[in-house]
């Protein structure tokens, strides 16, 4: 008789009605037969938690005091949750029935990888992938995200080229399966960020812990995309750069920090006066910001560096500028990177 490990899917909601009655059904719905659903809710103020009790009894429901953000909110939440493994699910994703198990088939055979993602599709064009996590995350090496299926702004449409379970260096905090005791062992999300690049902060982590992160192509779910902050929200060009800086100087060793920093500074400037340019004045003091938040609180985010004694798995790692790759050379399509950059 087959084992089905436990497994507690969870949608931290803020304000969220429109989603859950939109996209709760097809979760619910979901075919795993070991499986609890839970709503963590950051204090909403709408009437999202009545419509929950009313329509869907049997799903838990766990309210934190205040609006913690997504690392935060997260956070408290599944410290009140056990399972053997929590995916963690964006509230705008639709997903297929199917969708657990080949994801929890996957990580029970391979013990040492501690997180995974499905293909993630755009829900609007389901043909296509979808800017957040699409079929996998990479990092280059200035720290610039992107994923098989999506760089930058160029989205793919999906016709089989990506269909493997394949090692990556990051999973998409849109539908997040981490097995609870790794989330455990790492810590969770960095508070800090509240929202934006937290889970590849937090994937960044697990692999200098020696452990391997996934994208498994089996499993499909379908992602509306900004449903909390839109692309052009100066708060989350905010986040996403304030973020990034964090990230890189918390995980890089200290030389290789100092430079790649140093280097990243300047092109945010560029990434600044390109908002000037295009009369974005408010992206463009969110940059400002950013990099003021840094330094401001710079020591203590030095606080948070770690030093792990096992060997990180460099998968997923591009070891040239993707930026360069896609503005200068005019790549558009992740298939078309040069194999023998990436480690």
């Amino acid at each position: 008789m087959k084992h089905y490990p436990r497994v507690a899917v969870v949608i931290l909601n803020w304000n969220g009605r429109f989603f859950l009655e939109k996209f709760l059904p097809s979760v619910y719905n979901s075919r795993y037969p070991n499986v609890e659903f839970v709503i963590g809710d950051n204090s909403s103020t709408d009437d999202s938690l009545l419509f929950v009790e009313e329509n869907y009894p049997t799903i838990r429901v766990i309210r934190n005091p205040s609006n913690l953000g997504f690392a935060g909110g997260y956070n408290a939440i599944l410290e009140q949750v056990e399972a053997d493994y929590f995916v963690l699910l964006n509230s705008d994703v639709e997903v297929t029935e199917s969708w657990i198990e080949p994801i929890i088939d996957y990580l029970e055979q391979h013990p040492n990888i501690a997180a995974a993602q499905p293909k993630i599709k755009a829900y609007h064009d389901k043909d296509m992938f979808e800017h957040a996590g699409a079929a996998g995350g990479f990092l280059d090496t200035y720290g610039y995200p992107f994923c098989r299926g999506r760089l930058f702004d160029s989205v793919e449409r999906d016709m089989g080229q990506y269909d493997d379970n394949y090692e990556v260096f990051w999973a998409s905090g849109a539908a997040l399966f981490i097995r609870s005791s790794r989330w455990k062992e790492a810590g969770g999300f960095d508070a800090d960020f509240f929202a934006h690049m937290e889970e590849i902060d937090l994937c960044w982590r697990l692999k200098r812990m020696g452990y391997g992160i996934a994208v498994v192509s089996d499993a499909t779910v379908y992602h509306v995309g900004g449903g909390t902050l839109s692309a052009s929200n100066p708060k989350k060009t905010y986040l996403n750069f304030r973020n990034n800086l964090v990230m890189l100087q918390k995980n890089l060793p200290f030389l290789p920090a100092c430079w790649i920093i140093f280097v990243r500074m300047w092109m945010d400037l560029l990434a600044l006066l390109k908002f000037l340019a295009d009369g974005k004045f408010r992206d463009a003091w969110a940059v400002s910001r950013s990099h003021q938040h840094f330094f401001v609180y710079f020591f203590r985010n030095a606080k948070k560096r770690r030093s792990y004694k096992q060997t990180m798995s460099t998968a997923g790692m591009y070891t040239k500028s993707i930026i360069w790759s896609y503005y200068v050379n005019k790549i558009r399509k992740f298939s078309s990177l040069k194999g023998d950059n990436f480690k």
